[in-house]
């Protein structure tokens, strides 16, 4: 068995568990000895695994992404820095930190030849919309708020300047070309809307909305969808 082989079915074995196991549980699951899984071990967290724990105690794998070495074509990873260049120009402030950190990673592990390359893409997002709209609450407070599956209190300013004050259950944040939109269910409509961010005056999230996010993104997704016509007979 070659290392990188080992190490990816110790990576797998350390998934696969809620509690933290023993260097010699693993060394017999994997037929080398202690000491080689104290070097593995080493070795993986070196490169980024969220592995917790000592020799002679047990370790875990805490919550967290963790990749396994992946090769990459320079198409695949033209096409990654494109859309990380998007996000760093339409995200907020969490997901353009996110983004830039992410692309550094991957400059980090590439061959000297590819980096090369990477440092002037031939792939790019395009210049910043010097006019991009100013959000007035952070979009952190709608994305935790997806996360949990919250309703939000919101004041909203419509294209007339008409202010109405909507409870709204958030789905999913979408960043368009020259805005960003909250899609969700509003109460008052009782139908799915589209409420850009930057019209959003106050948010004050509630109480979980009763129902599951899946569904409501599946039935947001078969309203939206677009009919198929079927062909007619030449």
């Amino acid at each position: 068995m070659s290392r990188s082989t080992r190490l990816l079915i110790l990576l797998q074995a350390l998934r696969g568990r809620r509690k933290a196991v023993t260097a010699s549980v693993l060394a017999c699951e994997l037929d080398v000895s202690e000491r080689t899984i104290y070097r593995d071990i080493a070795s993986l967290i070196a490169s980024g695994a969220p592995i917790r724990g000592e020799g002679g105690v047990g370790y875990i794998l805490e919550a967290g992404l963790f990749l396994p070495p992946l090769m990459l074509s320079e198409e695949e990873i033209d096409a990654l820095l494109l859309g990380l260049s998007y996000v760093d120009q339409r995200g907020d402030s969490i997901l353009r930190q996110a983004a830039q950190v992410a692309r550094a990673k991957i400059i980090s592990v590439l061959p000297s030849k590819i980096e090369a390359a990477v440092r002037m893409p031939i792939s790019d997002a395009g210049p910043h919309d010097r006019n991009f709209p100013t959000d007035i609450i952070p979009l952190e407070v709608f994305r935790i708020s997806i996360q949990n599956q919250q309703k939000i209190i919101i004041t909203y300013l419509d294209e007339h300047k008409n202010q109405t004050e909507r409870v709204i259950w958030p789905i999913q944040l979408g960043f368009l070309e020259n805005v960003r939109i909250v899609t969700a269910w509003c109460e008052l409509r009782q139908a799915f809307r589209f409420f850009r961010t930057d019209r959003i005056l106050t948010a004050i999230p509630s109480i979980r909305y009763p129902k599951q996010r899946a569904i409501l993104l599946n039935e947001f997704e078969r309203e939206f969808a677009i009919p198929i016509e079927p062909s007619e007979s030449p």
